[in-house]
């Protein structure tokens, strides 16, 4: 079971966004995540996963 695990840094270059975007999102809950301690990480198959479920809401709308 080999789950790639993503930084917040990698989590944005990922997405085309700054660090500060995705800190925020994370605040507000707007994005899967996970802590260990206090450091904040995405598992980038839970992640694509949400980007399908934003794409269909997208087109839904």
């Amino acid at each position: 079971m080999s789950t790639q695990r993503l930084t917040p840094k990698q989590m944005a270059d990922y997405l085309g966004v700054t660090r500060e975007t995705i800190y925020r999102m994370v605040r507000k809950n707007e994005i899967p995540h996970f802590k260990i301690r206090s450091r904040i990480f995405f598992s980038k198959e839970t992640i694509e996963a949400w980007i399908r479920d934003q794409e269909q809401q997208a087109i839904g709308m």
